[in-house]
């Protein structure tokens, strides 16, 4: 009893000396270090006050945490404004760490407990108090279905509302925050732009606030006249006007302003759910966040939480969602906390698979390449020094005796399908059947085009298998398949139907592996020669969207990874222009130009048919308006992903025989399609899409020998940011940049989908943002798995709980636990 009675004592005195600490260097912190020299005497009290903590007989890890903050902190006075400030961060951090050292972490808890605290944070929202079942289905179609989910719905920034501004001190071009009253609101029309435009006023001036994308019920019920707001965007001058476009709103009454977690200091701001209130999600939230949070179980271990600095996870949920309490330090450590755990255990997740794979029995392929070296005869262009060195790493894993797992990363027209060949006529000419699945027909006969006219030429037998075939060609494919009369099958998903039986399938190319998804990959797996006994064929995945390299760690982190990072000679730059709706007119006349001189021209949209929630231009209203009024003298077809395959064929093979002049698409000419004649491409509604998929876009053209031409418009944005986005387009055609480009912009969850890879979801968007942190977590999730293979000891098996619950089991992971 006296010895609980003692620790008790000194777990308070260690609060009571930490919150002393605390204190200052949160003050110093604030306002970007705005405080930092008005804060006297740092040094002499935190060096005196780590001294009083090390005489309370604390635990090792505890008294080694102090000795490094007072360290920190020792000759501080005589440091550089910038050293300063690096300190003041890491004490904070170490602080914080010493102050709640263990709460959620799975090393001081048994493989029980962290399973049912798993199980807890599953609890659907319809069970939670004050929630119930209407109110949850509307959370549902947020992607809101756990207690985890919102513990994870992170605030998208935090307001200072003590700084909210009048209208008249509003400043063009800074994002500001301001109240007023609805004056006025409803649909209006620039031009043939529907826009929800509303009025504020705050008896002295008044802000336009407009919306162009929007759901008119839904806007009409949002904004009454005489309603209160508080707006938080970016602001803007259309004339003499201040407007906001698309900005943030909340609507608010005296009452509730001063309520906790609302207009006093900083709030936390959330995606908006509909027909939900900022101050209902904060509200839901943060009930949340106070009963489930202490539930919340990371995955790092205890050594390495120490080493990194970071906090556990019940702590991070509190101070990102409760921001009013917290500096700046306080919330930089909180998301780096949560983006190391999820980097933690997807690593440590892709150290199993790799583990697993190299387990498995796999063919050592004999690449003798006289099938190559006669292929390479007939090629009216060499190799690029690029394509020779994947090559050449790729017949080293075939010749292994374990299964290859590599990708080949290239741009646009870096020549991947011709490596893709040469590896299918090796595994040929050892014996074994080759296949390469592609996501769609028209890239799978694009394959058979390229490929069979050469494979013909060297006594190869090649096969296409589609899922629009009619019965009787379908039966002799099979046929041909099962019995060996194929060396090299071409197809799309249809390789994977349980009807397709391969004679000795060696090696599976997959094309744009990210169309398909792990799921379909192991299928084509299965069908490998001898796949019962546990021997695997070698598979080689291909990708034309240039993967920034801290993707290629993390959703392909357990391939090998090669990159044809050269060019063939002979390929022209496409000059890329980004202009807006009042250059259309000029971009007809480009346009118009290329036809004349016997070109080709492709126009792109984001939408196949007209919607009533997004005003914007479609791909079959607008093709017939460019045919009718527009390129009347000239023939145009349209393309999509809806259509019957036999009608995308068909439109597809008029184009490249030239009896099209425009085609008008959606996004389903993004790979695969090449037309040499084709020079010009407008892309409507640029800002749309990704800066990735542009430049797949972009790549359509510029195939032949004439020069070519891509036309951004950009219509219906007054943001800079935009433009200032997709002018990196006009810069560079090097995919890998555009790529890092991307992925800063958007996030890795837009960039590749994760679930469709296999991987777990990336629930922050800090988790890839930083490459330093993904290198450590992965130098650290490789040793900690080395260590014990199995996850089957102590706090090991603990960690492989959490893990079994951040993968769901998926695939080659259902093995562990």
């Amino acid at each position: 009893m006296q010895e609980n009675t003692s620790k008790c004592d000194a777990e308070s005195r260690l609060s009571g000396i930490i919150e002393s600490i605390l204190k200052p260097l949160k003050f110093a912190s604030k306002d970007n270090f705005h405080h930092l020299n008005s804060v006297k005497s740092i040094e002499p009290l935190v060096l005196k006050l780590c001294g009083d903590a090390l005489t309370l007989g604390l635990s090792a890890d505890r008294e080694t945490a102090l000795k490094e903050l007072k360290a920190s902190f020792t000759g501080f006075d005589a440091l550089t404004p910038e050293e300063k400030r690096e300190r003041v961060g890491k004490g904070i951090s170490l602080s914080i760490a010493i102050l709640r050292p263990h709460a959620g972490r799975p090393y001081t808890m048994t493989a029980g407990v962290v399973r049912d605290k798993l199980n807890t944070l599953k609890t659907p929202l319809g069970f939670v108090k004050g929630i119930g079942p209407k109110l949850s289905e509307r959370l549902v179609k947020k992607g809101l279905a756990t207690v985890e989910d919102i513990l994870y719905f992170l605030p998208l920034r935090y307001e200072d509302r003590s700084r909210i501004k009048k209208i008249k001190e509003l400043t063009p071009g800074a994002n500001e925050v301001t109240t007023g009253e609805v004056l006025a609101s409803g649909e209006t029309r620039y031009g043939r732009r529907r826009v929800f435009e509303v009025a504020v006023g705050d008896g002295a001036s008044i802000l336009k606030l407009k919306w162009f994308n929007f759901k008119s019920v839904y806007m009409k019920s949002r904004f009454k006249n005489g309603q209160k707001l508080i707006i938080f965007g970016q602001v803007a001058l259309f004339g003499n006007q201040k407007e906001m476009i698309h900005p943030d709103t909340e609507a608010f009454d005296e009452e509730e302003a001063n309520g906790p977690g609302n207009f006093k200091g900083v709030v936390p701001v959330y995606s908006q759910i509909e027909n939900f209130h900022q101050k209902t999600v904060r509200k839901l939230v943060r009930n949340i966040v106070d009963q489930y949070s202490e539930y919340a179980v990371g995955g790092v271990p205890v050594e390495i939480i120490e080493r990194a600095g970071l906090l556990d996870l019940p702590s991070a949920f509190r101070i990102l969602h409760m921001a009013g309490g917290g500096s700046l330090n306080e919330t930089a450590l909180a998301k780096k906390t949560l983006a190391f755990d999820e980097l933690f255990l997807l690593e440590l997740g892709l150290a199993l698979k790799r583990n697993q794979a190299r387990k498995e029995g796999g063919i050592s392929f004999k690449c003798q390449g006289e099938l190559e070296t006669k292929l390479k005869g007939l090629l009216p262009f060499k190799l690029t020094d690029a394509q020779e060195r994947v090559l050449n790493e790729i017949k080293k894993d075939m010749e292994s005796p374990y299964p290859m797992n590599r990708l080949i990363q290239g741009d646009v027209g870096s020549g991947k399908t011709i490596v893709s060949l040469i590896s299918a006529l090796n595994a040929v000419e050892a014996g074994y059947q080759a296949a390469i699945m592609a996501p769609t027909e028209i890239l799978s006969e694009q394959h058979y085009l390229t490929t069979h006219r050469y494979a013909d030429r060297l006594g190869i037998k090649t096969v296409l298998l589609l899922g629009g075939m009619t019965k009787a060609e379908k039966k002799e494919a099979l046929l041909r398949i099962k019995e060996g009369g194929a060396d090299l099958v071409i197809g799309t998903h249809a390789l994977i139907q349980k009807d397709v039986e391969f004679h000795k399938l060696g090696l599976a190319v997959i094309d744009e592996q990210h169309r398909f998804g792990v799921v379909q990959r192991a299928a084509l797996k299965k069908k490998g020669f001898r796949s019962e006994d546990g021997v695997s064929p070698d598979i080689l995945i291909m990708t034309a969207t240039p993967i920034p390299r801290t993707l290629s760690m993390t959703v392909f982190g357990d391939l090998d990874v090669s990159t044809i990072d050269e060019l063939p000679p002979g390929r022209h730059p496409v000059l890329t222009r980004v202009i807006k709706e009042k250059d259309r007119q000029g971009a007809y006349a480009r346009i118009r130009q290329e036809l004349t001189q016997g070109s080709q021209c492709y126009v792109v949209y984001p939408l196949v048919e007209e919607s009533e929630e997004l005003s914007l231009k479609d791909a079959t209203n607008m093709q017939a308006h460019l045919q009718r009024d527009i390129f009347p003298e000239f023939k145009s077809g349209l393309l999509h992903g809806r259509m019957k395959a036999e009608d995308k064929e068909a439109v597809m093979s008029n184009f490249k025989a030239r009896k099209l002049d425009i085609l008008v698409s959606t996004t389903v000419i993004e790979v695969g399609v090449d037309v040499p004649n084709a020079t010009v491409m407008l892309i409507e509604h640029a800002e749309r899409f990704g800066l990735a998929q542009l430049h797949q876009l972009r790549g359509r053209v510029g195939r032949g020998e004439k020069k070519s031409i891509c036309l951004l418009l950009a219509s219906w944005t007054q943001s800079e940011d935009t433009f200032k986005r997709l002018r990196i387009m006009e810069e560079t055609m090097d995919g890998f940049r555009i790529a890092e480009e991307d992925l800063n912009i958007r996030g890795p969850g837009d960039f590749i989908g994760t679930r469709q890879a296999g991987m777990p979801d990336f629930r922050t968007s800090e988790a890839l943002s930083d490459l330093n942190l993904l290198k450590k977590a992965r130098e650290e999730a490789f040793r900690f798995f080395d260590k014990d293979q199995a996850l089957a000891n102590g706090e090991a098996a603990c960690v492989r709980e959490v893990l079994k619950a951040r993968w769901q089991n998926r695939l080659e992971l259902a093995e562990i636990g």
